[in-house]
């Protein structure tokens, strides 16, 4: 098969292969291929619309921003107590 891009594309592509993002620009088309594939069954799965708020959540978790239940807990009964006075 033959595909024909424009030479901004090309250049793109031979700029990221000699940066060492990609192996070849074949591998290159394959892998963003994928990629865009995968996001696209995301996108039409019925749960896709929740993509960005599971990836929000894990930078959360990786960077350590999280709490954990029984400190939320303990939050939400001192909120609770405060709104009782």
């Amino acid at each position: 098969m033959t595909i024909s891009l424009p030479p901004n594309q090309l250049e793109w592509l031979a700029l990221q292969v000699a940066r060492g993002e990609f192996r070849s620009i074949d591998a290159a088309i394959v892998q963003l291929l994928d990629e865009r594939i995968a996001e696209r069954s995301l996108q039409d799965d019925e749960l896709g619309w929740a993509k960005p708020y599971i990836d929000e959540a894990l930078a959360a978790v990786a960077c350590g921003a999280v709490m954990s239940a029984e400190a939320h807990a303990a939050r939400m009964n001192q909120l609770l107590a405060s709104l009782k006075d």
